[in-house]
């Protein structure tokens, strides 16, 4: 686990866009979110799910290299800009990253930013009621497992791709949503660990931020908003933080 520290103005967080072909209007507002929003931080953070899904980066497709020239473009204005996999683009690779001038960070990450530690990551692994999806989890993040398909033609990669999809859709409308949000418990459990008391995460698509305890003082867990219906980010700063929309037809911000 590595600290990440910097004294910047405010720093940006996103997670769940799932950029895909066929969410041209996705691509757009984010596309326009890194050309006007985005150069104002001095640091990006994108939590997971940046893509639907990740074939490798032996992908050229244009949705891709649109996106990794986009974030290069913004790199080379002095942005930094930190990555986490997500469940969609664990496979998101040192190549990818390097193209678009990305820091892969691990899937836990503790910042000490804004004279507070931060945890952040993704979110997924705090969903423990949710154990069919635990159990394709720990499968999928094996060596053996990635091999396997990395080795596999692009084209068989996108059909298993496009399969996936349709099963974890079907599974998930048999689900309750408790069983797809996170357990308090192991939200408790992570700040304990990292004696942090606010804890940033995406995946559940349900924006919002939740009061407990943790450590035995008031703690804090901001969810951020997926791209589905508009453009979802947070703002965060010495003075606070701030849950922001971007709407697809305006493209303008407003607060949450």
């Amino acid at each position: 686990m590595t600290n990440t520290a910097m004294n910047s103005p405010f720093s940006y967080f996103i997670a769940d866009l799932h950029l895909a072909e066929n969410r041209p209007d996705i691509t757009s507002c984010f596309l326009s979110f890194l050309k006007n929003e985005a150069p104002q931080a001095e640091v990006l953070y994108i939590l997971g799910d940046l893509f639907e899904y990740w074939l490798g980066d032996d992908d050229n497709s244009p949705l891709v290299s649109e996106i990794a020239q986009a974030l290069a473009q913004l790199k080379a204005l002095g942005i930094k800009i930190y990555f986490i996999h997500g469940n969609r683009d664990f496979l998101l690779g040192k190549s990818y990253a390097k193209k678009s001038g990305m820091i892969i960070l691990p899937e836990i990450e503790l910042l000490n930013i804004y004279e507070q530690c931060i945890v952040i990551m993704h979110g997924d692994t705090l969903c423990t009621r949710d154990i069919g999806y635990q159990k394709f989890r720990k499968k999928s993040r094996s060596w053996w497992w990635q091999a396997l398909i990395k080795s596999l033609p692009l084209f068989v990669r996108r059909k298993v791709a496009d399969n996936y999809r349709i099963k974890s859709a079907a599974a998930t409308a048999q689900k309750s949503q408790d069983i797809m949000d996170v357990t308090e418990s192991e939200v408790e459990k992570c700040l304990n660990q990292f004696n942090s008391q606010l804890l940033i995460h995406g995946h559940t698509h349900r924006p919002k931020v939740h009061q407990l305890v943790a450590n035995n003082k008031n703690a804090q867990r901001v969810v951020l908003g997926d791209w589905y219906e508009q453009g979802s980010y947070l703002k965060l700063s010495k003075n606070g933080f701030e849950l922001l929309t971007r709407d697809f037809s305006t493209q303008s911000s407003t607060l949450k």
